[in-house]
């Protein structure tokens, strides 16, 4: 028998519940369409580098022009293809480079990927120690900062934020060898480390051309010292770059945390500040740090061109310049596209680690 309502009238039937959303579905779903974004990334960098080399012409005439004849100029560039239409060689250009062949540079005659292997390692050991510096002066003087807001010491770490992500990262590194080095002569103001420590570190059996890992893997504590020494300096100038932009990141966000309601709840409680502010506070000011990793990692890379030159640390940044200075445009080229695929994929690896720790990241 058939109920109805008082109206007379049969009420609807109810409407199937929906079924419920996988729970890792919207994260797979998430990480796959971030992983394919890698791929129109890195294709438009790559064209972009390679149209930007083009505009002064063709990289034999940039690298040999005033040290060659015309007729030997013009029998190197038709060997060497850039004779050409440009679209041609564009074309040619990217399957060389999906296949991992980055060229030879016009002025050693050295493989580009040969090139990356021997300075590579140098400077991802500039960046981690950069990046450890900028944690370390980021996390804790932001927490102060927040801890004392609108006060003298928020009022000087602030101050200090923009003058050191706004402070030109060649002239904080003068600087610091100036006082340091200079005047105080407590630490080397150049290279990776003396060449008694070099020659012990690169005569190790499979070395990762990380000097205080390999330091470390050897058990060599007086090279350990001596290659803490000579990076001091170099990670100060390019990690304090990056620790003010962490500091105001850090000092934002613990100030809204510090403000919500179960932390006045605790604090009436009779909980101390210090465990308000480090146990309360710590984990949610980490949150914009890892988010805008990525963009930081490619200040980083940037940053680390002028830092070892400044330094003479012998990594891609250094023979960077080196290449640039000799019009090297194939050299240039190559390491300038692997630093965009790199900064491609390090943003890629920071928005899934933003996604697991915020799951509202993926929708």
């Amino acid at each position: 028998m058939t109920i109805t309502s008082q109206t007379g009238t049969t009420p609807s039937p109810t409407p199937a519940r929906k079924p419920a959303k996988q729970k890792g579905g919207g994260f797979l779903r998430y990480l796959i369409t971030r992983f394919l974004l890698i791929i129109p990334t890195v294709f438009i960098l790559i064209t972009v580098v390679f149209f930007l080399m083009r505009v002064t012409g063709d990289p034999i005439t940039a690298a040999m022009g005033g040290r060659l004849t015309p007729d030997q100029l013009a029998i190197r560039i038709h060997e060497a293809g850039y004779d050409r239409p440009v679209f041609i060689q564009y074309i040619e250009y990217l399957g060389q480079v999906f296949s991992g062949n980055l060229g030879r540079t016009m002025s050693d005659n050295r493989a580009v990927t040969e090139v990356l292997v021997t300075y590579g390692a140098a400077t991802l050991e500039l960046a981690i120690n950069a990046v450890i510096v900028a944690l370390a002066v980021g996390i804790p003087l932001g927490l102060v900062a927040a801890k004392f807001r609108d006060r003298y010491p928020d009022a000087v770490l602030r101050i200090l934020a923009i003058l050191s992500y706004a402070t030109p990262v060649f002239f904080a590194g003068l600087l610091l060898k100036l006082i340091f080095g200079v005047w105080l002569g407590w630490l080397p103001i150049s290279g990776r480390a003396d060449w008694q420590t070099e020659l012990a570190l690169t005569g190790l059996q499979n070395p990762s051309g990380i000097y205080w890992l390999d330091a470390l893997r050897s058990g060599n504590m007086a090279a350990l010292g001596d290659v803490t020494a000579h990076a001091l300096l170099p990670a100060l100038a390019l990690g304090l770059l990056t620790g003010g932009v962490f500091l105001r990141l850090v000092r934002t966000n613990a100030i809204g945390t510090l403000g919500r309601e179960y932390v006045e709840a605790g604090r009436s409680r009779g909980v101390s500040e210090f465990r308000l502010v480090t146990k309360h506070a710590y984990r949610p000011a980490l949150i914009p740090i890892i988010t805008v990793m990525g963009l930081q990692i490619a200040m980083l890379l940037g940053g680390a061109v002028l830092t070892e030159t400044t330094f003479e640390w012998a990594g891609l940044g250094f023979k960077l310049a080196e290449y640039l200075t000799a019009r090297d445009f194939v050299a240039v080229q190559g390491i300038v596209v692997v630093l965009a695929i790199i900064v491609a994929v390090t943003n890629f690896i920071v928005d899934i680690l933003a996604a697991l720790i915020d799951p509202r990241v993926r929708y």
